[in-house]
């Protein structure tokens, strides 16, 4: 444990940890798919209760339990430009979640991601006014490549997608994906990509926050705890309102304390057929749900600290090891049932794409080490 939290910045190791955090990303809705009687919004502020505020918090105090004086000691800037690029991020969150009710994991993650890619990836440099004395560095036109190299992956990932809606019956697409609507999971999916790229501005507005941590004694590893608990505590807020209004108007507030009717042939025993069990299961399943989605961002605030001159280049790892991962549970899943060998093999071609991209943006970073150290 003691090398670990004493290593240095090693552009792969990030790769390594950001896959991690990729896989946990893909991850984190197949638990949701246990949970029963509830309405969509009602499991997804139970489990956002867990990934935004429980896990983030008692992670934090378990690894930094200075965290809230570091907290404390951050200015209001500092907090309120990351609270408020959290609450951006949160609703992209919170549409990306309605993209895999209408388009499934596999489709669903190419769409939204693609965008969210470019987006949280080049603008922050660009804003800085470091985009072209990046591309102008042999290091920083291999990162670039690979970013380009990455854009190709989802777009023949995307073109995969698009091939298997048009080869599917309707019949196939409800048993996949039980409310699939590729008109409104598309407009959800384009909008969602530009807001979920704004957890890339919160970081880089959290930085302060991150340098406070390290005075205190944090190791480099877990400098971004602090900062991911007000990132989050943002994302909470914004997903906590828009489930509120729908829990109203849907009036099913009161699925969270009466048993709703259920189908018994889901239970092997009469016995677990009783509401306090069916609620007891749905919140576990929020739970599982909640703390995989949260180690996502646990491994990328990790995954950052590794990748040197161009940490902005963590967000398009991110995003392409959601899709490798996303693309790999889709198949497990079934989700690609009834498509063509040439849909299939556009989809695997994505796969492999992705995945050369990762090794390219990995090799752009370690060149920069290179050229610093000399």
């Amino acid at each position: 444990m003691f090398d670990l939290l004493q290593m240095q910045e090693n552009p792969f190791t990030g790769v390594l940890f950001h896959a991690i955090g990729g896989l946990a990303a893909a991850s984190f809705y197949i638990p949701y798919k246990k949970v029963k009687t509830w309405s969509w919004e009602i499991y997804w502020m139970v489990g956002g209760l867990f990934s935004w505020i429980i896990a983030p918090w008692l992670l934090a105090l378990l690894i930094l339990p200075q965290t809230p004086q570091i907290l404390a000691d951050a200015s209001t800037s500092s907090l309120g430009w990351t609270f408020a690029f959290g609450l951006l991020w949160g609703v992209g969150g919170l549409t990306f979640g309605l993209t895999m009710r209408y388009l499934g994991i596999a489709l669903g993650y190419s769409l939204a991601l693609g965008l969210s890619a470019v987006i949280g990836t080049l603008v922050p440099p660009l804003f800085e006014g470091k985009l072209l004395t990046i591309a102008s560095s042999s290091s920083g036109q291999v990162l670039l490549l690979g970013v380009f190299i990455c854009l190709c992956g989802i777009a023949l990932s995307g073109k995969a997608g698009t091939s298997k809606q048009n080869e599917q019956s309707e019949h196939d697409k409800k048993v996949t994906v039980s409310e699939f609507n590729f008109s409104k999971g598309l407009a959800l999916a384009l909008f969602s990509g530009v807001m979920s790229s704004f957890m890339a501005y919160a970081f880089a507005a959290g930085k302060p926050i991150a340098d406070i941590a390290m005075a205190q004694g944090s190791p480099a590893l877990w400098q971004n705890l602090p900062v991911l608990i007000v990132i989050l505590a943002g994302g909470f807020v914004t997903n906590f309102i828009w489930c509120a209004v729908l829990a109203t108007k849907n009036n099913s507030w009161g699925q969270l304390t009466r048993s709703n009717p259920i189908d018994i042939a889901h239970i092997e025993s009469a016995s677990l057929a009783s509401g306090h069990f069916i609620q007891l299961k749905n919140v576990m399943f929020c739970a599982i749900a909640g703390g995989t989605w949260y180690l996502q961002f646990f491994f990328y605030g990790m995954g950052t600290t590794m990748m040197g001159a161009y940490e902005f280049s963590s967000w398009t790892l991110h995003m392409a090891s959601i899709i490798v991962f996303s693309t790999l549970w889709g198949l497990a899943l079934k989700e690609w049932q009834g498509a063509s060998v040439v849909t299939q093999r556009w989809n695997l071609s994505g796969l492999a794409v992705l995945i050369l991209s990762m090794v390219v943006i990995g090799w752009g970073n370690t060149l920069a080490g290179f050229g610093a150290a000399h």
